[in-house]
This record gives C-alpha cells, structure tokens and sequence, in this order.
C-alpha cells in the first residue's frame, strides 16, 4: 500500500526527470484564498495606505477592503523575534476579542495572512483586521491642547466606563489602559483598544497569583509598583482616575520617570502608602522603593478647581483611591451623579466635533520635526558664534568652571515616545553630558562658542594651543592632540585619547 502523497520509487515525470520521493504542495501566487482552507489573503482582500501605528507588538496601517472600499486598520503581528511560534500576546487578543462584542470595544473583523514567498522565509506574516478609528485620544488631545469642554469630557468618560465595565462583567481584565489605548473616530465613539495584555481573571479565586509587570508607568496603581500579585479589576480602574486626570487638569497626573520616581509622585500627591490608607502594604516586597513618606493627600490642591464640575471631585477621588478594596468599580462608577444628576449633561457622541485624522504616531512625527528644525536653528547660531556650543562644559576666563551645558534635547519619557536622555547638537556625535572640571584634571577640556574674544586672544598669545580652546590653567600639562569627533573619528579614539590624557 503506497502511502498518500508518496511517489513510487523510481517513477519519473512526463519530462523524463526522476520525481522526488515525497511531493510537497506550498500556496502559489495565484492560489485562491479558499484552495487550501485558512484565512484570506491580506494581498486579495485589502489595499494598504499608509502606516498609522508602531509599538512592540508591530506596525498597523490604514487599508481598504477590495470589495467595499471599507476603511480598516491592518495590525501586523510582528513575529521576527518570536522563537517558540505565535506570539503569546496576540493570541490572547485574538482569543478575547473574539468573544467581546460591545459598543465601546474594538471589533476584531479578521484574521488575514501575506503570501509565502522565498524573501520571508516562505512563513508571511499575520494580520489582524480591525474597524478604522479616526483619532486615538493621545493625538487628540495634542490636537486640541488639552481643552475639552466639561460636557465632552463627561462623553467620553461616560463611554470608557460602559467599555471597562463590559469587560469587567466578562471576567476580563485590559492591564494596559492609557490615552492612546482609547480610540475615538469621528461620530463621536470610543473604543478600548490594545488587548495584548489583557487576561481573563478569576472573580471568586482571591489567591490566584498574576504579574506585576502590566500597566504602563504612568498609569499604574500603588499596589503594582510595590510588588503585589493579587489583584482584580480595580487595578483598570486606577488607570481610568489617571486618564480622567488628565482630561480635566491638561497633563499626566504622575508622570514618573521610574519605579522609584513613580510612587514618589503619587505620595506627593495622595499621601504615601500606609496601614491606614492601604492596609496590608507593608507586606509588599518593594515598600523599600518610598524613601521619604507623604502624610497629606493633596489632590484637591493639585487639580485646577476652575476646571471641576460639580461631583468631578468626588468621583476622581474614589478612583483614585490608594486602598485596592475601597477603589469604585467600572458599573458604580458609570452610574455615578455626576454622569446622571450633576450639570451640565454629557453631550451626545454626535455633537463632538470632528477633526482630520490624528494618531500618537503622527504627534511623534511632528514633534520630532520640529526638534530637527530646533536642532538646526541652535546648530546655526552656535557656528556664528551666536550661542554657547552645547556638547562642552564651558570655561570661564577665571580658570574655574562654569555652569554645566543644556542638553540639545532632552527627549520625552514614559507613555509619549522614546526614552529620555542626554543628546548632543546636529553638529557633531560626542555626548553632551560629559561632566564640567578644570582643564589638567584628565576628566574634560574647555569648551569653544563661548566667550569667543577671550578664545580668540589666547590663541593669538599661545599659538600652540588647540584653535579655539583657549589657555590651560598654570601647572597643566600640554595637550594632548585630540582626535576628530563624530562619524570621522575612528572608533574608540576618544576614549584612547582621554586615557592618554590621565
């Protein structure tokens, strides 16, 4: 009995060519989507405009279906540093989403795939088809600078809450709620978005243990940062105070830098973590993080109260509440006066006005725009001598030292974009963060740009010295040459050459 599939040995093709011993039949370029079963083609179905979104999980792009000419947000699932299959992350999006239908949720429309071809390996790659949002609420509110009327703010809280406590009621946690998680499109409704680290939890198991390392920084409760693993959906709703926060008062409640940054700003504002105000924190095995203890809960002195409606307070103050057990739940939150009773009335999702499309992708393009036009501004001015050159301490006529330079830029940190961090000017590639001692010590050098007659007399009294880095204190030893910088310095020469000058 031959075996399916197999050829028999010795048996050759129509051509006369000996045929292989196992025949292998891989999707073609022309293949239809239903040949071999599976999903469509991401290639037969949708037409791809342009890239609207980037994170770790990979790229999203706006698209059209072939057949209506529908809108649709492609998020390729990126899988190049996956070594044990599908990603974890998606497939629980996948699996969730499959099973949330709601309003106020984003709808998962498909499962596509890219063709298999020889420049990926013959793997493709996988897409999840989404419904279109216009905006997410990061690029919104950077679009309106943060000026939401109090009935729009009371519209799209009103919609968030409806969302979590859906998800909620479905025994789903999200663990990553945060501005652009929202998505808003130009009717006026939001949708929670961005299910990769959402999870299915357990409402009648209290020892279920789950991790820590969910919830963007600055949108992540007291409990987490100190190192609990027990926790339901009250930890969401923290995150939800802390985007209401930020609609009402016009900037991130606690923008914290780090762990350590991020408790430390909370205690300024709501009191540190304590037995009366969180009982049980003291057993959390990072309490060591609190290096000064806040006594006052001062929110009611930080939010702008020209801003607060009647019941605003109230309500923030209860989501944002430090005991996990006395943290208002999505449903109550939802129902709560101040949607219902308080004025004014939330305005209808029709009424919001509308906007051309603005995503956090778009904002960081901008910006990053304009730090590239602030770059070349300052880089102009420093050459005409016109400011300080920002890569080096400067050097003061007296010998001593003088104030340490302004970093080009210092970058954003947290949820908005890349890492902060000392940068140097366009001009050239040494870090600008190299610390400010006296010339001799091995440690610096003198700055130029700066102080530019003073440079120019001494090098016409030591013409010896380097051009434009004037005299050595009395007792120092010459210097050394120094080596280009940037890209036409050849690796390591900086470093050789400060060794050398120890």
């Amino acid at each position: 009995m031959q075996a399916p599939g197999r050829s028999p040995a010795g048996a050759r093709q129509p051509d006369g060519q000996p045929t292989s011993r196992w025949k292998v039949e891989l999707p073609t370029g022309t293949a239809g989507d239903d040949q071999f079963g599976g999903c469509r083609t991401v290639e037969h179905s949708y037409v791809k405009n342009k890239q609207i979104g980037e994170g770790t999980y990979g790229q999203v792009y706006l698209a059209n279906d072939k057949e209506t000419n529908e809108e649709v947000a492609l998020k390729k699932i990126r899988m190049d540093n996956e070594k044990e299959g599908f990603p974890i992350t998606a497939i629980r999006e996948i699996k969730l989403l499959k099973n949330l239908e709601h309003e106020n949720v984003i709808r998962l429309k498909e499962i596509v795939r890219s063709q298999s071809h020889k420049c990926n390996n013959m793997k493709g790659s996988i897409y999840m088809v989404f419904d279109y949002m216009d905006h997410d609420m990061t690029g919104l509110m950077e679009r309106k600078a943060y000026k939401f009327k109090p009935e729009q703010v009371k519209c799209y809280m009103r919609q968030l809450l409806a969302g979590l406590a859906y998800c909620h009621s479905n025994n789903v946690l999200h663990r990553d709620l945060k501005a652009s998680n929202l998505l808003v499109n130009n009717k006026g409704i939001l949708k929670l978005a961005d299910f990769g680290l959402a999870r299915k939890y357990a409402p009648v198991v209290h020892n279920e243990r789950y991790t820590n390392r969910v919830i963007t920084l600055w949108y992540r409760p007291p409990e987490l940062i100190l190192g609990s693993e027990h926790y339901g959906p009250e930890i969401d709703m923290w995150s939800v105070g802390c985007i209401f926060a930020e609609l009402l008062c016009g900037k991130p409640l606690f923008p914290g830098k780090d762990e350590a940054d991020q408790i430390d700003k909370i205690g300024r504002v709501l009191g540190s973590p304590c037995e009366e105000n969180m009982p049980g924190c003291s057993s959390l095995p990072w309490t060591h993080m609190m290096k000064q203890i806040y006594k006052q809960n001062r929110l009611r002195q930080t939010m702008d109260q020209s801003k607060m409606t009647p019941g605003a307070m109230d309500l923030l103050s209860k989501m944002l509440t430090l005991d996990p057990k006395r943290r208002i739940s999505a449903i109550d939150a939802f129902g709560d006066d101040y949607f219902w009773k308080l004025p004014p009335s939330a305005c209808d999702p029709s009424a919001l006005p509308t906007y051309d499309a603005s995503h956090e992708l778009d904002m960081k393009k901008r910006r990053h725009a304009e730090r590239e036009q602030r770059h070349a501004q300052s880089a102009g001015q420093a050459h005409h001598g016109g400011a300080p050159d920002a890569k080096r301490a400067r050097y003061s006529s007296s010998g001593a030292p003088g104030p340490a330079p302004h970093h080009a830029h210092s970058g954003y940190g947290g949820a908005y974009g890349a890492v902060a961090g000392p940068v140097g000017t366009a001009a050239g590639g040494y870090m600008g963060a190299a610390a400010a001692v006296p010339y001799g010590t091995g440690l610096a050098y003198p700055s130029y740009g700066a102080d530019a007659g003073y440079y120019a007399g001494q090098a016409a009294a030591h013409p010896q010295t380097q051009s434009g880095y004037g005299l050595p204190p009395a007792g120092a030893r010459p210097p050394l040459p120094r080596p280009a910088y940037g890209a036409s310095g050849p690796p390591g020469a900086m470093a050789n050459w400060q060794k050398q000058r120890r």
